[in-house]
């Protein structure tokens, strides 16, 4: 499984992997419940931001996160400006960016074994109606591994068609797809070979 965890000795290295899942449940609902002024939503992703070098990590991380969020950006706020306006636009997508760059905290500073436990003691309730928690909190947990590689991936295609010369646009999507589903074939390959599938 890939792993994003990357290895240091900050404050949300030192934090308990069910308490950091916590604090971005909360987090997660507070931004989506509170009202977010003009100046709110870049308000909230100047804190997050700021966790990154807080929390140990290089600057490059951030970076490089963002840069995996820029066609997220782009399509999400563009549709929000045109369908809701401005203000709209700004606080929503600043709202999800927020969220995913806590979430990408989250990965980084934990290690994906103790992610997948706790996953999986919260997931134990689901044993009673037939669901197995050790294979869904698989499930969540190569979910949230996959958005990062998924960036990634979108980076290779757009540096590859810069590369050549060729304008980027909406035939990108299909080497994308492409990729991903290569990623994702060998990433069943990988389950399959660990005897973790059907």
């Amino acid at each position: 499984m890939i792993s994003l965890y990357r290895p240091g000795d900050g404050f949300l290295h030192r934090l308990p992997a069910g308490a950091k899942l916590g604090v971005l449940a909360v987090c997660a609902l507070a931004l989506s419940l509170l009202p977010l002024g003009p100046l709110g939503a870049p308000a909230v992703l100047l804190v997050v931001c700021a966790l990154y070098p807080i929390a140990g990590l290089p600057l490059r991380m951030l970076g490089a996160a963002w840069r995996r969020l820029i066609w997220l950006i782009l399509i999400l706020g563009v549709a929000l400006w045109i369908f809701a306006g401005p203000e709209t636009a700004v606080r929503n997508t600043g709202r999800v960016v927020a969220l995913l760059l806590l979430a990408d905290l989250v990965t980084r500073t934990t290690r994906m074994g103790e992610l997948l436990d706790v996953l999986q003691r919260l997931l134990g309730p689901l044993r009673r109606i037939g669901v197995d928690p050790a294979i869904a909190a698989l499930t969540v947990s190569l979910a949230i591994a996959m958005i990062p590689v998924i960036g990634s991936l979108a980076a290779q295609v757009r540096d590859a068609h810069r590369a050549r010369g060729i304008r980027i646009g909406p035939r990108a999507a299909l080497p994308l797809l492409v990729l991903t589903m290569r990623h994702a074939d060998d990433v069943g390959d990988s389950l399959a070979a660990r005897g973790l599938t059907g």
